[in-house]
């Protein structure tokens, strides 16, 4: 028993569609580890990183030149944040609050395996199948059942009934 335990959690959200990809997650992150994360994230056959054009970061010291070198070599540009900007990357902001606040609030992560399938089931849910976005005309990002339907109403759960999602089966 160790007590309570500081994770790092990197994430990358395409800001059209607000698909979000995690890509790692970490005690105690430093430059090598982010390099891993983002070769990982530049994968040719499925990368998160794929055809992206321009990357915004923050000035945390994770990102090293080794790791700018590696985003140029993978044709990403990199943007960097202004110091004590936190407003100027409010996609990532949001995505922070509301995993914190929707999620995380409500569960107490039991180890690394725990948070992990935690922040995982909660992107599922949130920014994939089950969540319609105002900024995007209240659309689900990848709708897994129809909207509308004339069956009875069904509720799925994720996260032991934390997070529910309501849909007409089809008849």
């Amino acid at each position: 028993w160790k007590g309570l335990i500081r994770y790092h959690v990197f994430f990358a959200i395409d800001r059209a569609t607000r698909r979000v990809k995690i890509g790692g997650l970490v005690r105690d992150p430093d430059g090598k580890w982010m390099k891993t994360v983002i070769r990982g994230m530049l994968d040719a056959v499925d990368g998160a990183l794929l055809g992206t054009k321009y990357l915004i970061l923050d000035r945390d010291p994770v990102f090293t030149q080794e790791v700018y070198a590696l985003l140029e070599s993978g044709d990403v540009t990199v943007v960097r944040l202004p110091p004590r900007s936190p407003n100027l990357n409010a996609f990532a902001e949001r995505f922070v609050q509301s995993t914190r606040r929707e999620c995380l609030s409500n569960v107490v992560p039991l180890g690394e395996g725990h948070l992990r399938r935690t922040i995982n089931a909660y992107v599922e849910h949130y920014y994939y199948e089950e969540r319609n976005h105002q900024g995007l005309g209240n659309r689900l990002i990848e709708p897994s059942v129809a909207a509308n339907g004339a069956g009875p109403i069904c509720r799925r759960t994720r996260l032991g009934g934390l997070l529910s999602f309501y849909y007409r089966e089809v008849a």
